[in-house]
């Protein structure tokens, strides 16, 4: 498990994968997001824009990070 520092209350789940260096461009994200290969905390998202928040935990490309 990776944990992400985050600086704001939220991140939005398509700038999380950018931040967290999972996704070069935005548009890779958001293709990751409307395919399904993002869960967050354990559930599918398909909500590129998505609120995450601090212990929220984003599972992508066999990698497991943990917002903090």
């Amino acid at each position: 498990m990776e944990n992400i520092k985050i600086n704001t209350e939220f991140i939005k789940l398509d700038s999380f994968l950018k931040w967290c260096g999972a996704a070069d461009l935005g548009s890779y994200a958001k293709m990751f997001i409307q395919n399904g290969e993002v869960k967050v905390n354990g559930e599918v998202c398909l909500q590129r824009g998505k609120k995450l928040k601090v212990n929220d935990l984003v599972e992508f490309d066999g990698k497991i990070y943990k917002l903090i």
